[in-house]
């Protein structure tokens, strides 16, 4: 199994969410009921195949050798399937718990393959430092920068071991947040699949870019969502130090030493693109994200109504994240109603919108190569209830579940047990989510933009709210 393949199932951050969450509604009986029921399935709408036929789950606590537990997933046969030693999954937990140690650097690979810095976190080790946007990376720690992936090079900044040494140098993560362009903070490291970028920084891969971060969490059958011991690997990192040789321009180069802290990650932006019109950017659903959201979408229903404003939900480069924190954002722009069915061991199960969101707003989502699992979820939920207007390309196509499990060492074993589905029915899995308006094959981001505020002004009409 190369590494790239590896980090493309860690990436999918829904997969230990989905399992975790499932184990939880069962027990507590938490599971809700849609109001009038599932919509119909779109016209072609495919028939549910059968559950994937994957790994017996019953391993929990047992002692199983890491190599043992290799072999498992190899020869498992299951594209998403899993092993985390304790360390990675340590990491994992404090991603979506929207945590991460890393001294605070966006970077990305420029097109003469230098690495560069694209974002600078305000008050981190690097800010006090003196490191700005543009800056070149020459050497961590000695070792040539320009050699490395860029996960190898997140996995430096942020003193991780043995991530990174051998993905793709498009569009990878280190922070809480999901894959792309230019993070270094808040996912994990991961091989992306249209960005350009990396991070160590809190948003995991910007907005724009790849879809494959890795970013996992505890088990959600700890009320905490995560326990000492996973805290305890990043906790050592804290306090560490990295060496960076650094260059602005044609000015000489410099050596930093930056001190590695826990930092908080901020998933949520918040901007305005054009008079009347408020973008929120998911860049992941770690923890208090859907509330985000919620507060996001309030504060701009006070704003004044303007013809052709609106709301954009961004949701390019995100790779997921917390099911729970995709259904409150979900409740945002929804008056309750399904968002998903999961179908596990041949159970179905319902995901329900709380009521009370905004349904006259005009909204239209962003999204790319680079938007799945949870990001999946909430697009097609919005898009089959004829809640928005979906733009950009085709979401990167995850819609199986997967479930962890904890073996004697600490160590997690993560396997397919079902799909899910969008509310009309519809698996993405394989092919993700088209978009209602496409965006032309080769055009960047920015034309992305304007797409999306042309199509919400002409949502909006008079007075800019329906």
């Amino acid at each position: 199994m190369s590494g790239t393949s590896r980090r493309m199932r860690q990436g999918a951050t829904l997969s230990l969410v989905f399992g975790a969450v499932l184990a939880t509604g069962a027990a507590t009986g938490a599971w809700g009921q849609a109001p009038g029921g599932i919509p119909a399935p779109r016209q072609g709408a495919p028939a549910r195949p059968a559950d994937p036929v994957r790994l017996d789950g019953g391993l929990a606590g047992q002692a199983v050798p890491p190599a043992q537990a290799r072999r498992l997933v190899e020869e498992s046969g299951d594209r998403w399937a899993a092993y985390y030693s304790p360390e990675e999954y340590a990491d994992f937990s404090r991603s979506l718990d929207g945590e991460y140690v890393g001294v605070g650097l966006w970077v990305h690979r420029e097109q003469d393959g230098g690495v560069a810095v694209t974002r600078v976190g305000p008050g981190t080790s690097a800010d006090r430092a003196g490191i700005r946007p543009g800056d070149r990376l020459l050497r961590i720690d000695g070792e040539p920068a320009g050699a490395m992936p860029v996960t190898e090079v997140v996995a430096r900044l942020r003193g991780s071991t043995g991530a990174g040494t051998d993905a793709d140098d498009t569009g990878t993560a280190d922070g809480a947040g999901t894959a792309g362009t230019d993070a270094d903070g808040a996912g994990l490291a991961g091989a992306g699949t249209a960005g350009t970028g990396t991070a160590d920084g809190p948003d995991g891969a910007g907005r724009h870019g790849g879809a494959d971060a890795v970013a996992g969490r505890a088990s959600r059958q700890d009320p905490a969502g995560r326990s000492a011991d996973l805290a305890a690997p990043a906790g050592r990192r804290v306090g560490s130090t990295v060496t960076l040789a650094v260059r602005r321009g044609d000015a000489p180069v410099r050596e930093v030493v930056l001190r590695r802290t826990l930092l908080a990650a901020h998933d949520v932006a918040v901007d305005h693109p054009g008079p009347g019109v408020t973008r929120i950017a998911v860049h992941a659903f770690t923890s208090g994200v859907g509330d985000e959201v919620v507060a996001a979408v309030r504060r701009a229903a006070a704003r004044p109504a303007r013809d052709g404003g609106g709301l954009l939900l961004d949701l390019r480069g995100n790779s997921g994240g917390l099911v729970a924190e995709a259904v409150r954002a979900a409740s945002a722009f929804l008056d309750g109603g399904p968002v998903g069915t999961y179908r596990v061991r041949g159970s179905d199960r319902d995901l329900v919108a709380e009521s009370g969101g905004d349904t006259r707003t005009p909204l239209v989502v962003l999204v790319d190569g680079g938007t799945m699992s949870a990001a999946e979820l909430l697009t097609g939920a919005l898009q089959d209830r004829c809640r928005a207007v979906v733009v950009g390309s085709r979401t990167f196509g995850k819609g199986t579940v997967q479930e962890p499990s904890r073996l004697a060492d600490g160590s997690v074993l993560e396997l397919t047990v079902g799909r899910w589905y969008t509310p009309g029915g519809r698996s993405p899995d394989g092919t993700g989510i088209e978009p209602d308006v496409s965006v032309p094959a080769g055009e960047g981001p920015g034309r992305a933009d304007e797409l999306a505020l042309a199509v919400l002004s002409g949502l909006g009409g008079p007075g800019g709210r329906r």
